[in-house]
């Protein structure tokens, strides 16, 4: 019976051993498994892979797409991406079934169509790609990032996708499992080498000596516990039965700490929650705000827009054409440019615009102010640039790209306010938080300044010593009345409210940027008295002389430092430019 039971402890010893080496070799899990995109899903213009996905078990994740014709496979921030999508249908990813074959779908109504995806700002980076594409999705840097699938927004979204994952491979039963087959298979061992033996004196003759100190053992015993009734068990007998059921039962111990360990080990194993979204509020609300802090551009998308605006320009620039400008300038930059090239095409000596370079890029300002329209700054001295220039560039909602608005040259002497470069904030024209004046009251002081020479900012707001566009402006200004003879001049310096672009300093105050509209007005003083107006308005007016009045019209690109609410320093002009954009006969 003994023998049995060890040769059933072996066999069950190898089976468990087995078992364990199993699930460390051929029986281990495998190290991806891929979830496909039901074939049943309904068509849309765009597919939104949720952000989620990426880090739901850790690794990189790898996506293979299917469609007709070409496609594109855009990367950008949650928020970005679902800005863009705006109204328009679109099929979700959210998530993968629990028997891990499917991704989850949803699908939302709307627009049937959208434009085209392809080159829009708010991708970090994209893929175009013709029939099937590859993709290891990786963050581009840190915080969440969505996937955009698309064709070219009137076309459906390619539908045939599949994510392959990285798997839990971990065995926790494994080791346990080991253990307790090699422990069994040597309680097996162990009982079957008892089985074996015969105890002395039962069958055996012993030896001499053996039997001799047995019978002084027993007489001993007998005398202690009195005489041995015949029929009762030999001493000698018990003692070999007493230590195989010790030895049966130490083993059993044994087998069952290491199932009992084993079991724990595998308890903590796989009843460890694995990180996941919390659904705290406050958790979201940290998100939220974790969300809100990132800068809206990286410097990698930063210098790509640069490139664009730049090429554009000089486009533009080199052909005298308007027309090839209107992909990335806007706003003030693109009145100016228009005007000059006009100007250029009749008077040949006319002075052209500053070019726009993106190399030598020395600086850049990204706001981290989320919602629309979103401004941020580069400060380039490129070729041609003989002093810094301040390139504001602007997006007005989502779909749109970002555009030149404003290329205003660092007035020379001056150094620019310290901006932080990971992103700041970025205020409304009204908004005076920790300032000593707002963005609107800067500008309307500079104009103010610019208009009267006895301004009530005239020591609230200065300019150095080797940039007096404030000192020459005025006095031009004087001149013109002074010395017309014929006419009677005023000037006017306004602000133009839409145009403002405010971003804190580090210090706590403010650079802020933005346009004056410049008028310049005359009449004659006397009937037949003539104004003549210098070749450059005359390609805009249509001629020289006037007897009925005339007006010109400056647009001023301006940029001033407000110091931070407290201070005794005064405002400080930054960067100042004009370009004639207007002129005409009464």
């Amino acid at each position: 019976m003994r023998f049995k039971t060890a040769v059933a402890l072996v066999l069950l010893g190898l089976l468990t051993l087995l078992a364990g080496i199993g699930q460390k070799t051929f029986w281990a899990p495998s190290e991806t498994f891929t979830a496909s995109a039901p074939a049943d899903a309904a068509g849309a213009p765009v597919t939104v892979i949720d952000q989620h996905l990426r880090a739901l078990h850790g690794g990189t994740v790898k996506i293979s797409i299917k469609g007709d014709g070409n496609f594109i496979l855009a990367a950008g921030r949650p928020d970005d991406v679902d800005a863009w999508v705006g109204k328009t249908a679109h099929n979700s990813v959210t998530g993968v079934s629990e028997d891990r074959k499917s991704l989850q779908m949803e699908h939302a109504d709307g627009d049937a169509t959208a434009p085209n995806p392809a080159g829009s700002d708010l991708w970090v980076s994209s893929e175009n790609a013709s029939g099937e594409l590859d993709y290891s999705w990786t963050p581009p840097a840190d915080g969440d990032w969505s996937l955009l699938l698309a064709s070219d927004g009137t076309k459906p979204a390619p539908s045939s996708i599949s994510m392959t994952f990285p798997n839990d491979t971990s065995t926790p039963w494994a080791i346990p499992l080991m253990v307790i087959g090699g422990l069994l298979i040597l309680a097996g061992i162990a009982l079957a080498v008892l089985s074996a033996r015969k105890p002395d004196g039962e069958g055996g003759a012993g030896s001499r000596f053996a039997k001799r100190a047995r019978a002084k053992a027993e007489a001993r015993s007998s005398a202690r516990l009195g005489s041995v009734t015949p029929g009762e068990t030999k001493a000698g007998g018990e003692s070999t039965t007493t230590s195989k059921s010790a030895f049966t039962a130490a083993v059993t111990a044994a087998v069952t700490a290491a199932v009992v360990a084993g079991t724990g080990v595998a308890a903590s194993a796989t009843t460890t929650p694995a990180p996941a979204p919390s659904t705290d509020s406050s958790a979201g609300a940290s998100q939220t705000a974790a969300a809100t802090a990132s800068p809206v551009l990286l410097d990698a998308q930063f210098r790509r827009i640069l490139e664009q605006v730049s090429s554009a320009t000089d486009a533009g620039d080199a052909a005298k054409d308007a027309g090839k400008l209107a992909p990335r300038v806007g706003g003030t930059e693109l009145e100016v440019r228009t005007q000059n090239y006009k100007i250029r095409s009749q008077v040949g000596s006319y002075e052209a615009r500053m070019p726009v370079r993106s190399t030598k890029l020395l600086t850049t300002v990204v706001t981290s102010k989320r919602d629309w329209p979103r401004s941020v700054m580069a400060v380039t001295q490129g070729e041609g640039n003989v002093v810094p220039q301040l390139l504001t560039l602007v997006q007005t909602s989502p779909r749109e790209n970002y555009k030149l608005v404003e290329a205003t040259p660092l007035q020379p002497g001056i150094t620019l306010p310290n901006i932080a470069r990971g992103g700041t904030d970025s205020l409304a024209a009204k908004d005076k938080s920790g300032l000593l004046y707002s963005g609107e009251e800067a500008l309307a002081g500079l104009a103010d300044r610019l208009t009267t020479p006895d301004s009530s900012f005239k020591d609230k707001l200065v300019e150095g010593e080797s940039s007096p566009y404030i000192a020459d402006t005025l006095s031009y200004q004087a001149e013109v009345v002074k010395s017309g003879e014929n006419g009677n001049f005023s000037f006017t310096h306004k602000v133009v409210p839409e145009s403002t672009v405010v971003f804190r300093t580090v210090d706590g105050g403010a650079l802020v940027l933005g346009r004056l509209n410049f008028g310049f007005d005359g009449t004659p003083k006397a009937s037949g008295d003539k104004l003549t107006i210098g070749d450059d308005a005359a390609a805009l007016a249509g001629g020289k002389e006037t007897t009925t009045g005339m007006v010109l019209s400056f647009a001023e690109s301006m940029a001033v430092y407000v110091p931070p609410a407290g201070s005794a320093d005064p405002m400080k002009l930054i960067a100042a430019t004009r370009g004639l954009v207007g002129a005409s006969f009464k």
